[in-house]
């Protein structure tokens, strides 16, 4: 081999370990690690550049020895510390320990993993990977704490939807079974939004009259949560006084109306209200702002023309009216709130049309099990807010 050969071999053998050192030394960066080894018999010490990094000790200063250590962990860790050594000049195998050091005024975390160098007379030094895991072990924290913060909030959430459920069954307790009345059927049902946030102001009412008549309201005010709990029972209860006055629907919608405007500020509302005759079958009705019930007769569902309305608590100027329909043997009346047909995943005219077409199904001798059957078929309960439905069933020659 000649001279000129040899040099070009030493070259590249150099460029090979000048690339590898290259790649180790950003390795160690990466992964925020470096190596150490100490000689137990002699005391010296050799780091790898990122050891120095690590325990912020500039290069000039020399390592730190294996005693020395001690020195730069935090007090309540350095029995972790002394474990570590101990293992590790006793033993033939890897040990590994955590530990904290305190650096330039803050606190960092290591993960140090030792191995015994085993000579004929036993060891004579250790080698050693130093780990800087801090930013590991703050996310950690930080998971750990958005974990509890999370539980805490469901738990609280929880809570919270127990309260005003438990309120709304206080103002609107949930009727078991159907109101029976002479050729008359009435059912009705309170489904909560899934959401708790959510819970809203949906209300009903269905209670028979001194004199015969069957008053029959349910309406939806603005807003969730426990103000517009408040507002509903507020709006409910007036509705129950004054319904006591003999007055048409349209009258009580208006004393309604003056109620919200008022008394409920920055409330606005929705309402349908009516009565029945059981005896003559006819309904008088008027609504606010509200969406008119879905009438089903002879299989075929049709939303009523309601008459003119404006939403409670909008203004003082307009009157309602009232509008009236005979209903006939089999007929199935349906008054509901809009959380039944608005979802975010479709338009109302397409939740209209779900609630017509499940509404054609519903047996006349068993409200109860098939509005139940009618909630499943338009895809359950809500999740963005809650719904009201009650309905009317007319009897004639259904079992």
């Amino acid at each position: 081999m000649t001279a000129a050969e040899l040099v070009q071999q030493l070259t590249e053998q150099l460029d090979r370990r000048e690339a590898l050192a290259a790649q180790l030394g950003h390795a160690q960066r990466l992964g925020n690690m470096g190596w150490a080894e100490w000689n137990l018999r002699t005391g010296e010490a050799v780091w790898s550049d990122h050891v120095y990094v690590i325990f912020g000790r500039d290069r000039s200063d020399g390592p730190i020895s294996l005693p020395d250590l001690a020195a730069y962990v935090e007090p309540c860790d350095l029995g972790a510390l002394d474990q570590l050594l101990w293992s590790v000049v006793q033993g033939v195998e890897p040990v590994q320990a955590e530990f904290r050091i305190r650096r330039t005024g803050e606190v960092r975390n290591l993960r140090i993993v030792l191995e015994p160098l085993i000579g004929p007379g036993g060891p004579t030094g250790v080698h050693g990977v130093v780990q800087d895991i801090t930013g590991r072990r703050r996310a950690e924290r930080i998971m750990s704490e958005s974990r509890r913060q999370l539980l805490e909030a469901r738990e609280r959430a929880a809570e919270e939807r127990h309260v005003m459920l438990a309120l709304r069954e206080a103002i609107l307790p949930e009727p078991v079974g159907c109101m029976d009345l002479p050729h008359t059927r009435i059912a009705v049902r309170y489904v909560p939004a899934e959401k708790t946030a959510n819970l809203g102001g949906d209300w009903f009412e269905a209670a028979a009259l001194p004199g015969g008549q069957v008053l029959l309201a349910i309406g939806d005010v603005s807003g969730h949560g426990l103000p517009a709990i408040a507002h509903m029972a507020q709006l409910r209860h007036a509705l129950i006084g004054l319904t006591m006055t003999g007055q048409p629907a349209d009258q009580l919608l208006t004393w309604l109306n003056e109620l919200v405007m008022h008394r409920l500020e920055e409330t606005t509302a929705t309402a349908v209200i009516g009565h029945l005759d059981p005896a003559t079958k006819v309904f008088t009705w008027s609504q606010a702002g509200h969406l008119a019930p879905i009438l089903v007769r002879d299989g075929t569902a049709t939303q009523l023309e309601p008459p003119k309305g404006v939403l409670l608590g909008a203004t003082c100027d307009q009157p309602y009216r009232l509008s009236t329909i005979h209903l006939r043997d089999d007929d199935l009346l349906l008054l509901f709130t809009d959380g039944l047909v608005e979802r975010r995943t479709r338009d109302l005219d397409e939740g209209l049309d779900l609630v017509a077409r499940a509404a054609r199904d519903v047996p006349l001798h068993d409200l109860e099990a098939g509005l139940d059957r009618l909630l499943a078929d338009i895809g359950g309960p809500n999740p963005e807010d809650d719904a009201c439905l009650l309905a009317v069933g007319i009897l004639g020659n259904t079992p």
